[in-house]
């Protein structure tokens, strides 16, 4: 090897690469490209590809950048990246570190929105069963927007044109900028906590028209989720006649302007007053009418006999009750008469058929019956006994044992417990048992045969 030839370290080479790149590329590239692999690490930092039909680029993009992104980068979109080429000398590769991204031919906001109505609608937090209906005449009324906007004031305007009688409570909020959302969010979340005493029918979430970035605060899901727990009903009051936010979306109502708001949310005066003059006049057509058919019927009342003699009535009824008593009189004498015929009747014949008589006869043949029972029993006993007699003593002609009182034995074979009938059942040395009279044993040894 030549000693004139300098020898660099892994590191020096890569610090070299680094050096040519900052020194020939441009501080800032804007590159186009489809995201492939994209994977957000623990740390928050996301690490992905850059790719065309020409090659693949690595891509970096720090937490702190992500986190400014209103949509959610996935693989196969097409985006505009804006960053620098740089070499991370740990594995002597160049990367590209990302510190703007944005859609490519949609803005990143409009992106972002439709992302968040997808996931929000297939959760189902724009579904009409999940609205509360709006109360039909509202006497305490909740507004969240800007003090200081013209929001404000149109929707105070508009409500107290058409329902003076309302009670307005204003909540303000910011409803621009970082961190809008989750303060207007945070507000509604405090004011259901403290209804039972605040006692709000309605609540108005709403601000002025202005830019899609101007709105974005009521796009966001904090809010969108915050509107969607509300107990009270909620109008939205966004915008514009063409905006349309998320808010809108989730709410119970949507009002197209501030000044709508109000529309929808409070009667008109005027409407009540004229619905209630005409209930006021059909109620005293209704009333007149009734009087008038009472009137008649009086009239028709007075002119009748009974009316000019109401005595009479008195009369016909003492009449009609002297006749019904007649008829139950009259019902209950033949009814008697008809139960002395029947009991006469029944007499003659129990006299006739002459019970003492008949009871006696059935006395004596009772006895007879009786008499005759008890010496068929008797016979049926002694019968009896005499077969069981006779059965005990051909049962003791059989016992065994029975013959020992007459000076027999019974010998066993000790050792095997079998009667011993022969010489054969036993051999030399066996133990044998001899049964006598009166259980008396004898036990013995074969010593011949």
């Amino acid at each position: 090897m030549q000693k004139d030839v300098k020898i660099y370290t892994v590191g020096q080479i890569n610090t070299l690469i680094k050096v040519v790149l900052e020194a020939n590329l441009p501080s800032r590239l804007v590159v186009k490209g489809e995201i492939r692999d994209f994977k957000r690490h623990s740390s928050g930092h996301c690490y992905f590809s850059l790719k065309d039909v020409t090659g693949i680029l690595p891509c970096v993009m720090w937490a702190s950048k992500f986190k400014t992104l209103k949509f959610d980068p996935d693989d196969g979109m097409s985006v505009l990246s804006t960053g620098y080429i740089d070499v991370y000398e740990a594995s002597g590769k160049y990367q590209f570190y990302v510190e703007k991204l944005e859609p490519a031919g949609v803005g990143a906001l409009q992106l972002a929105f439709e992302q968040m109505v997808k996931k929000l609608q297939a959760e189902g937090l724009f579904d009409d069963e999940h609205k509360k209906p709006i109360p039909k005449y509202p006497e305490r009324i909740g507004i969240v927007t800007s003090e200081t906007g013209a929001a404000v004031h149109d929707i105070v305007d508009s409500i107290y044109s058409r329902w003076p009688c309302a009670k307005l409570y204003l909540y303000p909020v910011p409803v621009q900028g970082e961190g809008a959302a989750a303060k207007i969010a945070s507000t509604l979340r405090q004011i259901n906590k403290r209804n039972k005493t605040l006692k709000l029918d309605i609540l108005i979430v709403g601000r002025g028209g202005g830019s899609l970035e101007d709105l974005w605060a009521f796009n966001e899901e904090v809010l969108a989720r915050a509107i969607f727990d509300s107990k009270i009903p909620i109008i939205s009051a966004v915008g514009h006649e063409v905006d349309t936010t998320i808010a809108d979306l989730v709410a119970d109502k949507r009002a197209s302007t501030p000044t709508k708001a109000g529309v929808v949310a409070v009667p008109d005066m005027y409407e009540i007053l004229e619905q209630l003059n005409n209930i006021e006049m059909r109620i005293a057509g209704h009333t007149h009418g009734v009087l008038e058919l009472a009137n008649q019927h009086l009239k028709t009342i007075l002119a009748s006999s009974m009316f000019r003699n109401p005595i009479s009535i008195v009369r016909m009824s003492e009449q009609r009750l002297d006749d019904i008593s007649s008829e139950m009189a009259e019902s209950m004498q033949t009814l008697l008469n008809s139960a002395k015929r029947m009991l006469s009747e029944s007499y003659e014949k129990v006299v006739k058929i002459e019970p003492h008589r008949l009871l006696g006869v059935k006395k004596l043949e009772l006895n007879n019956l009786q008499n005759h029972t008890n010496t068929c029993i008797n016979a049926i006993i002694n019968k009896m006994q005499m077969s069981l007699t006779g059965a005990s003593n051909r049962l003791e002609g059989l016992n065994p044992k029975s013959v020992l009182q007459r000076g027999y034995s019974i010998t066993k074979n000790l050792n095997t417990g079998k009667l011993i009938r022969t010489s054969e059942d036993i051999q030399l040395g066996d133990l044998i048992i001899t049964e006598l009279a009166k259980e008396n044993l004898i036990e013995s040894k074969v010593i011949n045969k």
